[in-house]
C-alpha cells in the first residue's frame, strides 16, 4: 500500500468512528478512540472521545506505528 492510497482511504472516512492503536518504543502501546476530524497533505487530525486533539501521519499507517481500526456499520 502506497502513502497515496492510505491518504485517499482516511479521507473517505473523514467524520468517522476511528480506534488507534499507537505502536511506541520499548514496547509501549496507547489506545484513542474517537473520530476522524482533519486531512491534510501529510497529517490527520483525531478528536478523541476525552476531547483531546491528535495528529497521526500516513507514514506512521504505512510503517505500522499506528494501528486503525474503523466501527463497521
Amino acid at each position: 500500500m502506497t502513502i497515496e492510497k492510505i491518504k485517499n482511504n482516511i479521507d473517505s472516512k473523514l467524520g468517522d468512528n476511528v480506534k488507534i492503536i499507537y505502536n511506541g518504543s520499548r514496547n509501549k502501546k496507547e489506545e484513542y478512540s474517537g473520530i476522524i476530524s482533519e486531512t491534510y497533505n501529510y497529517i490527520f487530525i483525531i478528536k478523541t472521545d476525552s476531547d483531546e486533539v491528535k495528529s497521526f501521519s500516513y507514514r506512521d499507517v504505512l510503517t505500522n506505528t499506528i494501528e486503525l481500526f474503523f466501527d463497521k456499520l
